[in-house]
């Protein structure tokens, strides 16, 4: 007997069914009642009432808000421009022909297992004794006194620590496209006299857009909500210096500042909604394939 070629196995349903009511119970549902709570006055627990939009003008007008974007923007296009360089850096030199060359990579590969806030208390550690202490001994002042305190240093500490632990993720994407070069391509290269960066400015780079473009999008997302780091370093401060957007949320859901706080969470996911259309017409125009 023929099946109809609109016949679908009902082991379909039984598996699809049951994800997309988790999914909806979990993260659409909730989601649509902060966007609700986001028009209203609630503060966490109480009473509320309607206001409409007064919370989203609100949130134009206030500097420490617009503050933590800029901050978080500044931080995320940092982290993922170093990243992607010290990453492709070390995937060239993991890929090449060198003598113990499995063991090294395991090295390079363990900062990704760790948790972010244990890595980020043992650096706090790092930038507000050890470091301090060797820079006075040698006599360089600018690093005497912890970083971590210093309004116009403390983001680079961030920045160093994410890109610590971001780059061995990032370096496994390129190493999978660096091998999946052909050798024949840089054997031909090397008989038309082709030097090392010739090679990899006209071969390399263009054969692996694709994974650089992944390693962008991913990376890009990741860091604009970057969170455990922060909170480990320097709690946000000194001041707001260093107060990432989503550190600015989470406090207003324990603050009394829920609405206000979810709002400003709606006006988050809507940018970075437009940045992820942004990125993939530029992929779609660029013909990259992911």
């Amino acid at each position: 007997m023929r099946r109809s070629p609109r016949w679908i196995d009902p082991t379909y349903y039984w598996m699809v069914v049951p994800v997309l009511a988790l999914f909806a119970f979990f993260i659409t549902l909730p989601a649509l009642v902060g966007v609700f709570f986001s028009l209203t006055n609630y503060a966490g627990y109480g009473d509320w009432k309607f206001i409409g939009y007064a919370n989203y003008v609100n949130i134009f007008k206030d500097p420490a808000i617009l503050q933590s974007y800029i901050f978080t923007f500044v931080f995320a296009l940092t982290t993922t421009v170093v990243v992607n360089i010290v990453a492709l850096a070390i995937a060239l030199g993991l890929n090449a022909k060198i003598k113990w060359r499995t063991g090294i990579r395991t090295v390079f590969f363990i900062p990704m297992v760790l948790s972010a806030l244990v890595v980020s208390f043992v650096f706090n550690y790092l930038f507000s004794n050890t470091l301090p202490v060797l820079a006075e001994r040698l006599g360089f002042s600018p690093l005497a006194t912890s970083i971590l305190a210093n309004e116009n240093l403390a983001w680079l500490a961030i920045v160093l620590v994410t890109v610590w632990q971001a780059a061995p993720g990032a370096t496994i994407i390129y190493l999978a496209g660096l091998q999946s070069v052909p050798a024949e391509v840089y054997e031909a290269a090397d008989l038309d006299g082709a030097g090392s960066f010739r090679q990899f400015l006209s071969l390399t780079l263009p054969l692996i857009l694709g994974y650089l473009v992944i390693n962008v999008i991913l990376g890009f997302k990741g860091f604009l909500g970057t969170y455990e780091i922060i909170v480990g370093l320097t709690g946000g401060g000194p001041g707001m210096a260093t107060q990432s957007v989503a550190m600015r949320i989470f406090s207003g859901f324990t603050g009394g500042d829920y609405s206000y706080q979810m709002a400003n969470a709606v006006i988050y996911f809507l940018i970075t909604l437009l940045i992820s259309v942004i990125q993939l017409r530029l992929i779609q125009r660029r013909g990259v394939s992911l």
